[in-house]
């Protein structure tokens, strides 16, 4: 296995499983090739079918599973233990989607009984951007790191692209944009400055049954404190973020999700020279992505998003979703 192309199964056939079997097929086949996918949706098997012909499509969880080195696991988010826990049991490593889960209890039993045998896909840990921007820090383009502030924003929720996963991504069980986006954000801060702690936020759930429309939050990445907003309705982007550290003599940040800035004395921001929209950076980021994949199946170390990075993440989003103060243990 150490030197064989890793063998990776995918479970859950929506944007998430497709972008990944995608860019399996891009990549080397001596370092990755897909050995099959499931979605319990017929319509969903049907669309791999046309896209993907070349795929195995298998016959449920347990036999993607049986034919993978590492299952990524692609399903709504209350079904990602139980699909990782029988990727375990069979030996298999896991790469899963996140959030890790929305029961912090069984995500903390879980991480115990898992070890360093899966990861979660944060695509800040492989992104270019983000390797921008951790080069400026350290060659002292923002002198002394004084704060952080995180501002997400969207037209509506979900996203135009997610209309065909309403149904769970916009209910307050399993989705939200808090779970899918602000998670993203926190990791990067925790990447890039610190462990998360200290939280103070709340959230507005205005409609029955749907996913929260604003949060607010205080917390700590490190040291440094940490402002973090949200809200749907307020900006006619589809999907707008900023991720901003700012020192004592400057600041960088992050612009929806590629675009790395920093902040030039008279006050405008300029672009990194290379930057790239996300369309183009996203296939450069997953890349990276499946390499460290590899080298998880095979036991190796890798840069992808720890099990422990993804529980302290999903520690502080269900946190801020519940309206009270988080602890991380």
């Amino acid at each position: 296995m150490k030197h064989d192309s890793v063998a990776i199964g995918i479970i859950g056939a929506g944007i998430m499983g497709e972008r990944l079997l995608n860019a399996i097929l891009q990549q080397d086949p001596g370092l990755v090739q897909a050995c099959g996918i499931w979605d319990p949706a017929p319509e969903a098997m049907q669309r791999m079918a046309k896209a993907f012909p070349q795929v195995p499509r298998l016959a449920d969880a347990a036999a993607v599973i049986a034919a993978s080195d590492c299952t990524y696991i692609a399903s709504p988010p209350a079904s990602h233990l139980p699909h990782a826990r029988a990727a375990l049991a069979a030996g298999k490593s896991v790469f899963c989607e996140k959030p890790l889960a929305v029961d912090v209890a069984d995500a903390r039993a879980f991480v115990a009984e898992a070890g360093d045998r899966g990861a979660v896909n944060f695509p800040f840990a492989s992104s270019p951007a983000v390797a921008t921007i951790r080069r400026w820090i350290e060659g002292g383009e923002i002198g002394t790191p004084r704060r952080i502030a995180i501002e997400v924003g969207f037209a509506k929720w979900p996203r135009g692209w997610q209309a065909d996963a309403a149904g769970w991504l916009d209910g307050p069980a399993q989705g939200g944009f808090t779970r899918e986006v602000v998670s993203h954000f926190l990791f990067l801060s925790r990447r890039l400055v610190g462990p998360l702690q200290g939280l103070a936020g709340k959230a507005s759930f205005p409609e029955a049954g749907k996913s929260e429309r604003r949060i607010a939050a205080t917390l700590q990445a490190g040291d440094l404190p940490v402002t973090l907003k949200g809200a749907v309705g307020e900006t006619p982007k589809d999907d707008h973020n900023i991720w901003m550290l700012e020192g004592d003599k400057g600041a960088v940040r992050l612009c929806d999700w590629s675009i790395a800035e920093r902040r030039l004395v008279d006050g405008t921001w300029q672009p990194a020279p290379d930057a790239l929209p996300q369309a183009e950076a996203r296939p450069l980021a997953l890349r990276r992505q499946l390499e460290g994949v590899a080298k998880l199946a095979r036991g190796e170390p890798h840069h992808l998003a720890t099990l422990a990075d993804a529980l302290e993440v999903q520690e502080i989003v269900e946190a801020i979703l519940a309206g009270r103060a988080a602890s991380i243990r």
